[in-house]
């Protein structure tokens, strides 16, 4: 779609998976996300006991379940201070929904909009997903705006040197406390064997993250590996190696240290506070080694720069909604 408009009429969408904000909106959102199919009574404890022991987390407000969209907001305030321009914030599967987003777009008069999925790795099952879902949102509420998708930013250097720091940071505490060298594991959400083989280039862009990170840090090949996490509970089988197998094996050779650095979430949530705080800490305690992982981007300036760097970048290009 070709971008056209007014220069000064244009803003920025940030476009997240959504979680719900408190623990007794779990069900309603396991609902949203699930298009309406229940999930048994059984799988419903369990998922809102995960979100009870992350809002019981140091720091937490009462009540919540997840950070993720307060932390969202957080971002695209601080995006939008930085380029003085509006910037939105869409949920797929919860509110504010990406319908919602884009009327209230529509009525601040914007015809121009920057697309940015915070997810940096581009897989047909997440971004695909919410480049349909903003494009439906379009058609049905806001058909005279236009919109430039981005449609993945792996490899962007403000994205790997904002991870650099968090890492660097992370290595220097777990390496004064082992006293030598700690591994990294570097880690993102699985998907489905078959994506990768029918051509998704979400696995080879989550490898590509992880190197330039490593590479940017002088890590040697041996220091660091790429795994996967929060794999699907269906019987397909989905990508690996698991966090957990190779929490196991560098227990076996010896080490008693591991830093998980996740490169392919850009702020705090479930499969952070409770994927990697609780089960692999949990897991690794059991092996004899300590976990640990560096903070999350959130809002951190160097994040937010690198944000306002890839839009300024890109506002100019033309992009198509619909096929990635």
């Amino acid at each position: 779609m070709m971008l056209s408009g007014s220069q000064s009429n244009w803003g920025v969408i940030l476009l997240a998976h959504g979680a719900p904000d408190r623990l007794k909106d779990v069900p309603a959102f396991l609902l949203s996300l699930r298009n309406g199919r229940p999930l048994p009574a059984a799988a419903v404890e369990e998922i809102v006991a995960r979100y009870r022991l992350v809002s019981l987390l140091p720091g937490a407000p009462p009540g919540e379940a997840s950070p993720l969209t307060r932390l969202t907001i957080r971002q695209a305030a601080a995006l939008g201070e930085r380029l003085q321009r509006p910037v939105y914030v869409g949920m797929r599967n919860w509110r504010p929904y990406i319908v919602q987003a884009l009327k209230q777009a529509a009525a601040d008069s914007i015809e121009r909009l920057i697309a940015v999925c915070l997810a940096p790795q581009n897989s047909r099952t997440s971004v695909g997903q919410y480049r349909q879902a903003l494009e439906e949102a379009r058609q049905r509420s806001a058909p005279g705006l236009d919109i430039a998708f981005v449609a993945s930013w792996h490899d962007y250097p403000g994205l790997i040197a904002a991870f650099r720091e968090r890492l660097a940071t992370a290595l220097a505490s777990a390496g004064a406390a082992a006293e030598g060298s700690v591994p990294v594991v570097f880690t993102a959400h699985s998907v489905p064997e078959r994506t990768i083989r029918e051509g998704d280039a979400y696995e080879q862009q989550v490898r590509e993250t992880a190197r330039l990170v490593a590479e940017s840090l002088g890590l040697e090949r041996g220091q660091w590996s790429v795994a996967f996490q929060s794999q699907g509970m269906t019987p397909e089988p989905w990508i690996g190696p698991t966090v957990e197998s190779e929490i196991d094996w560098l227990a076996t050779v010896g080490h008693r240290h591991v830093v998980v650095a996740p490169v392919g979430f850009v702020c705090d949530h479930v499969e952070i506070l409770y994927d990697i705080d609780v089960v692999f800490r949990g897991h690794g305690q059991a092996k004899g080694i300590t976990v640990s992982r560096p903070e999350s981007l959130n809002d951190s300036p160097l994040f937010i720069d690198a944000l306002a760097d890839l839009v300024n970048t890109r506002k100019n290009l033309q992009f198509a909604i619909g096929d990635l």
